[in-house]
C-alpha cells in the first residue's frame, strides 16, 4: 500500500494512539497533535516517564506498561531514542509507528517493516488530517 493511502488509512479509522513523548507540557507539539487525533475519534494514550494524565487519558511510563497494545505509536521523541521506541512498539504487538516530523530511526524502521508493522516517516498528523480534509 502506497505512503498516501496509509496515512488516510490510519487518520479516518479510530484506533487507540500510543503518544510516545506526550507530557502536560503544553508547548510541546505532543500536546497539540494529541488533541487533534482526539477530535478526529482516536483515542490516545500519553507514554511519557511521568506517565502523567493528559487529555483526560492516564499515562504510563512506558510502552510495555499499557495494558493492551495500541494500533498506532506515535513517536515524538529525540532520533536518538526514537530507535529504541520503535523496536519497543513491534515487541508489543502495534500495527502501525508513526515517526514525526524530523525524527529518523532507519534501521529500527527496517526492523519493523520486516515484522509486518506499517511505518510513516516524517510526517505529521495534525498537518496530514487536515490536507485530506479532516478536522
Amino acid at each position: 500500500m502506497d505512503e498516501s493511502r496509509v496515512i488516510d488509512e490510519l487518520l479516518r479509522t479510530p484506533a487507540r494512539w500510543a503518544v510516545v513523548g506526550l507530557s502536560t507540557n503544553r508547548a510541546r507539539a505532543a500536546h497539540g497533535v494529541s488533541a487533534y487525533l482526539q477530535r478526529l475519534g482516536h483515542t490516545i494514550v500519553p507514554v511519557h516517564p511521568t506517565a502523567s494524565t493528559v487529555h483526560g487519558a492516564q499515562g504510563y511510563a512506558r510502552l510495555a506498561d499499557l495494558p493492551e497494545p495500541p494500533d498506532v505509536v506515535d513517536v515524538f521523541v529525540n532520533s536518538s531514542r526514537a530507535g529504541a521506541v520503535v523496536d519497543e512498539a513491534v515487541s508489543v504487538g502495534a500495527r502501525a509507528v508513526w515517526l514525526q516530523l524530523g525524527v529518523r530511526a532507519d534501521d529500527a524502521v527496517a526492523r519493523a517493516r520486516a515484522a509486518g508493522v506499517v511505518v510513516v516517516e516524517d510526517r505529521c498528523p495534525a498537518i496530514e488530517g487536515p490536507a485530506r480534509g479532516l478536522g
